[in-house]
C-alpha cells in the first residue's frame, strides 16, 4: 500500500481504535485466499485477497491479539487457565487448496495457529468429478487440498484439522415445491414417493456421514477430529449430539463476533465472524467494533398464511411471489409468519401448514414460504403459533374446562396429554422448517375462574406457569433448530392496568424477563377506545415506567378495525406512519403491524414502508 493510501487508512484506524480489551474469544471464519480477488463483486463473496489477509494478520498481531488454538479454548472452558485478553482463533472452511498455498505461509510467518475444516469427500474427489462451489464456478480435485498438504500443515504444530462433513455441503430437496435447504438440517423430500425422510432415517444419514468423515481424517492424519464445522453453520442439538458421540465436542456458528464467558461453557455453537466481501483492514476493524450486544430496532409484519393459501397451487405461487416482493420492498427486519390454519377465524388452529403428528395439514406450505421470505426478502422469520389453542380432529387431549363464554377454544395446560401433544407440534414445526424464532400467539392466557385450583390468589404464579410452558415448547423446538429467538403477544390491558394480570395470567415485567421480545398489542380500536392517540400515549407511558422495557417491547399496531368502521374495516393508510412517528417520538424503539393484506395492498405499500422499513433513510426507491 502506498504512503498516499496508507495515511488516511491509519488515520481512520486511529479514530476507530482497537476493540476494548477483554478475555472473550474472537473467532474469524475464512474460506478462499487468492491473489486475484475482485475488490467488489467477486464471483465468490467469501474469497479474501492475499494482500488483505496478510493485512488482517498484521493488524491483529500489532494490536495485542493473541492467536489461540483449540487446546487453549478447551482449557478455558474447563477453568484450567483463562484465555489471554484479545484471544483470536482462525478457522478455514471447505479445504480449498489456497489454504495451503496462500494462507499457510502467512500463518507460519506470524505463528498463528488455525483450524482447517475440509470436506473429506472433496479431498478424495475423483479425477473426473467437479463441485459447483461458488456461483457458476466449478472446482475439480486440483482446487482442494490433498491429504499430503494436510499432513504437512498438521506436522507444523500450527494447524488442527476438523471435519466439515464428508458429503453434506449441499442443499437438499426440502419440500414438494422444490426449495433446497442445508442437508445437515433437512429431512429430505422424495418426490417419487411423495414423502419425507423419517426422523430416524435423517439422523442415521447424518451419523453415517460424520462417521465416514472422522474415519477418513483419522486414517490419513493419525488422529480423529475433535471439531465439526457444519456447512452453512446449519446444525441442531440432535446433530451436535451425534458429533459429540464421535468425539467432536467443538462446533461453530456464524452468529455474533465473540464468545463470552467460556469457563464452563458448552463448546458447541461457538460464535464466529464470517469474513466476507474481501474487507480491507479498515473494514475489518469497523466490523470488530460493532457491539454484538446492541439490539437493532425491530420492524415486523405479522403475516397470515391463510391469506396466501388457495386450493389452486398456481394461485398459491402467485400469492407467494406477491408476498415476497412486498416484503422485499417494505423491508421489515422480521416477519411473524402464521404456521397454523384458522379458516373459520375462531382463533383456534384447526390444521397446520407443516407435516405433523396430530393435526390435519391444510397444505405443506410453511417451509416453502419461510425459506422464500428469509432468502429472497432477507427477513428473519418467526413461526407464529398458538400455545394452547389447538383443536385436534379427535379427542387426544383435554380441553380447558369451563372456559369463559366467547373465549377461544384452548387445551388444558395442566393435562399431561395436552402438554405432550402441543410439545410434539412445536418439535414437528422445527423439524419441518428453517426459522429464526418462535412467536407465541395471544391465546396463552388463563382467566380467574379457569382452573381455579391452579395457584389460587396468586396471579403472578399463573403467569409464570404459562411462561414455563412456553419455555418447554422452546426447548423442544431448539433440539432441531438452534438459537431460536422468542417473541410473545401481550394484551394491552395488563400493561395499562397491572392488577388485571389476575384476569389474563400475563404481565409485562415477567414477559420482559422471559422472552427476547414482548409484543404488546397496541390496538386502541380492538380495546374500544374512543381516543386512539391518547390511548397509545398512555400505553407508551406505561411501558416507559418499567425500567428497560423500551429495549425489548414491540408495539404492534393494527391496520384493520375488526368492529367494522371505514370501508371493509380498514384503518386509513395514513394512520400507520403517523402512529409510528408518534410512538417513536415517545421513545418506542420496536414496531410491528397486523394484519398485512398483501393481495389488496393494505396498508398501502408506501405507507407501510414509511412506517416499518428497517432500512436507514434515505434509501433508494426500489
Amino acid at each position: 500500500m502506498s504512503r498516499v493510501l496508507l495515511a488516511p487508512a491509519l488515520a481512520l484506524l486511529s479514530l476507530l481504535g482497537a476493540p476494548p480489551a477483554d478475555a472473550s474469544l474472537l473467532v474469524l471464519s475464512y474460506h478462499d485466499i487468492r491473489d486475484d480477488v475482485a475488490r467488489q463483486g467477486d464471483v465468490d463473496p467469501h474469497a479474501v485477497s492475499t494482500q488483505n489477509f496478510a493485512a488482517h494478520l498484521d493488524w491483529l498481531h500489532g494490536n495485542g491479539y493473541t492467536a489461540v488454538d483449540l487446546d487453549d479454548v478447551e482449557a478455558a472452558s474447563r477453568g484450567v487457565r483463562p484465555l489471554p485478553e484479545r484471544a483470536v482463533l482462525l478457522t478455514f472452511d471447505d479445504g480449498l487448496r489456497s489454504v495451503y498455498t496462500h494462507a499457510f505461509p502467512l500463518l507460519r510467518a506470524y505463528r498463528f495457529p488455525a483450524v482447517i475444516a475440509p470436506v473429506t469427500g472433496w479431498v478424495d474427489l475423483p479425477a473426473d468429478s467437479h463441485v459447483d462451489y461458488a456461483g457458476p464456478a466449478s472446482h475439480d480435485r486440483d482446487d482442494f487440498v490433498t491429504w499430503a498438504h494436510l499432513r504437512e500443515m498438521q506436522a507444523s504444530g500450527l494447524v488442527e484439522v476438523a471435519s466439515h462433513t464428508d458429503a453434506m455441503h449441499y442443499g437438499a430437496l426440502a419440500n414438494p415445491q422444490g426449495n433446497v435447504i442445508p442437508a445437515a438440517v433437512t429431512r429430505i423430500y422424495d418426490p417419487a414417493a411423495d414423502a419425507y425422510e423419517t426422523a430416524a432415517q435423517y439422523l442415521a444419514r447424518v451419523r453415517a456421514d460424520l462417521t465416514a468423515s472422522a474415519a477418513a481424517i483419522e486414517r490419513e492424519l493419525g488422529q480423529p477430529p475433535r471439531a465439526i464445522v457444519w456447512p452453512y453453520a446449519a446444525y441442531s442439538q440432535r446433530t451436535n449430539a451425534i458429533a459429540d458421540g464421535l468425539g467432536m465436542r467443538f462446533s461453530f456458528d456464524l452468529e455474533g463476533t465473540r464468545q463470552e464467558r467460556l469457563a464452563g461453557a458448552d463448546l458447541h455453537g461457538l460464535s464466529r465472524l464470517l469474513v466476507t466481501g474481501n474487507p480491507d483492514v479498515v473494514e475489518l476493524v469497523a466490523e470488530l467494533r460493532d457491539d454484538a450486544d446492541a439490539v437493532e430496532p425491530m420492524r415486523a409484519v405479522q403475516v397470515d398464511l391463510d391469506y396466501l393459501y388457495d386450493p389452486d397451487p398456481a394461485q398459491v405461487e402467485r400469492n407467494l411471489d406477491a408476498l415476497v416482493e412486498r416484503m422485499h420492498r417494505i423491508k421489515p427486519s422480521h416477519v411473524f409468519l402464521q404456521a397454523f390454519a384458522d379458516p373459520d377465524g375462531d382463533g383456534a388452529a384447526d390444521a397446520l401448514y407443516f407435516p405433523n403428528r396430530h393435526l390435519p395439514v391444510r397444505a405443506d406450505l410453511f417451509s416453502r414460504v419461510a425459506w422464500q421470505l428469509s432468502t429472497r426478502a432477507r427477513v428473519r422469520v418467526h413461526a407464529w403459533m398458538p400455545v394452547l389453542a389447538f383443536r385436534p380432529a379427535v379427542a387426544l387431549a383435554r380441553a380447558l374446562p369451563d372456559p369463559e363464554p366467547g373465549e377461544v377454544f384452548r387445551l388444558d395446560p395442566t393435562d399431561p396429554e395436552a402438554r405432550a401433544l402441543i410439545t410434539d407440534l412445536y418439535e414437528d414445526l422445527a423439524i419441518a422448517a428453517p426459522v429464526a424464532g418462535l412467536h407465541f400467539h395471544d391465546d396463552a392466557l388463563l382467566r380467574e375462574r379457569e382452573l381455579p385450583s391452579l395457584f389460587p390468589g396468586n396471579p403472578a404464579a399463573r403467569t409464570a406457569y404459562l411462561i414455563e410452558f412456553t419455555h418447554e415448547l422452546h426447548r423442544a423446538a431448539e433440539r432441531w433448530r438452534p438459537r431460536l429467538a422468542t417473541s410473545r403477544n401481550l394484551f394491552a390491558r395488563p400493561v395499562l392496568e397491572p392488577a388485571s394480570e389476575a384476569w389474563f395470567a400475563q404481565g409485562l415485567p415477567a414477559f420482559l424477563q422471559a422472552y427476547d421480545y414482548t409484543v404488546v398489542m397496541a390496538m386502541p380500536w380492538m380495546e374500544h377506545s374512543d381516543a386512539p392517540a391518547a390511548w397509545l400515549d398512555r400505553l407508551a407511558d406505561a411501558v416507559a415506567a418499567v425500567p428497560g422495557a423500551f429495549g425489548r417491547t414491540v408495539f404492534q399496531l393494527q391496520t384493520v378495525d375488526w368492529r367494522g368502521g371505514d370501508g371493509a374495516g380498514r384503518i386509513p393508510n395514513s394512520d400507520l406512519p403517523a402512529t409510528s412517528r408518534r410512538l417513536q417520538a415517545a421513545g418506542v424503539r420496536h414496531l410491528a403491524y397486523y394484519p398485512d393484506d398483501f393481495v389488496a395492498d393494505h396498508p398501502a405499500l408506501d405507507d407501510a414502508r414509511e412506517a416499518i422499513s428497517a432500512r436507514r433513510f434515505p434509501y433508494p426507491e426500489l
